[in-house]
């Protein structure tokens, strides 16, 4: 029980300061729009696929659904 709980704190604190470190490292902002019409793309670069925020979420639950996996393996045996 004791190395879950150490296994778990260290996923925490690693899960926690990749996002943080997500956060600051943000690139400079995208061009500004092509004048009072408008004519630039809506984001910034073009493909526009808001994958990020989403991606980093299911990483997140799928490793702590290993982890519990894991843990109920090693109680079994």
């Amino acid at each position: 029980m004791k190395g879950f709980k150490l296994i778990f704190i260290t996923l925490t604190l690693l899960l926690a300061t990749s996002f943080v470190s997500e956060l600051f490292g943000a690139g400079p902002p995208g061009p500004p729009s092509g004048g009072p019409g408008g004519g630039g793309p809506p984001c910034w670069p073009p493909p526009c696929v808001p994958i990020d925020g989403g991606l980093s979420f299911l990483i997140a639950a799928g490793a702590i659904y290993g982890g519990k996996k894991i843990y109920d393996i090693s109680k079994k045996s």
